[in-house]
């Protein structure tokens, strides 16, 4: 064998020896590589994605305090049950901070349902005072509930819809003039009260039971508030 075919040969080993060596860890090493890589993409994409949730959970939980507050204020507005009393006691408040005397309520009939699906409560408020005074009540009277310029809804009371309002002299006898020396008049106010549809309860699980349930007042029944501001006669009709 010349030297020429001893090179030869050995370029040939060395070749198969490279071959040999790529076939058996370079290339296996380089798939299990790749294999990882992709893995570690997809970890990351997780990642990215959990990550995300946990941001939405963060900003749920930071919303959580004015989300219940506004389901608070909605309840107050619009209570999932007729709450007859509590209507009352608001209306003898308001009367007591405006000196105006709370002379009867009477419901204004059968309750309906509104465009909204809520049920309506019709009423007719009696209250005795001076014009000024009643004029104060009756503007505290439609701002219970009111929607700000932002959108934001201000509860102070129940939500009350006026459709009307009459003024007449104190006592069906009384003349004009009687009443002009007194200076009180009899304010009537034709006004529709609201209540949640039992299917849309805010514990989301009411039922017709529950919405007539603790707190609520048949509109058979008559029911006066706890203040001392209490309307003389308080007069709730089928």
């Amino acid at each position: 064998m010349t030297g020429r075919d001893r090179i030869v040969l050995i370029g040939v080993v060395v070749v198969a020896v490279l071959a040999a060596a790529w076939m058996l860890v370079v290339s296996p090493e380089r798939k299990q590589a790749n294999q990882l890589s992709s893995e570690v993409a997809a970890d990351q994409t997780q990642l990215s994605s959990a990550e995300g949730k946990v941001a939405s959970a963060r900003a749920a939980q930071s919303q959580y305090a004015a989300a219940y507050a506004s389901i608070v204020s909605l309840g107050k507005a619009v209570p999932p049950s007729q709450e007859v009393p509590g209507l009352i006691d608001q209306l003898a408040q308001a009367t007591h901070e405006k000196n105006v005397e709370f002379a009867a309520i009477t419901s204004g009939g059968a309750s309906g349902s509104a465009a909204a699906g809520f049920t309506q409560l019709p009423f007719t408020f009696t209250f005795e005072g001076s014009y000024f005074d009643l004029e104060h009540l009756f503007s505290q009277l439609t701002d219970f509930a009111t929607l700000g310029a932002s959108g934001a809804l201000d509860v102070n009371g129940r939500l009350l819809t006026i459709q009307s309002v009459r003024l007449a002299p104190v006592g069906s006898g009384s003349s004009e003039a009687a009443s002009s020396d007194t200076g009180k008049l009899t304010g009537s106010i034709t006004a529709t009260a609201y209540v949640l549809p039992a299917s849309q309860g805010l514990t989301g699980a009411g039922s017709a039971a529950s919405a007539g349930g603790a707190g609520a007042t048949p509109a058979s029944s008559t029911a006066a508030p706890s203040s001392s501001n209490a309307p003389a006669i308080v007069t709730v009709n089928p």
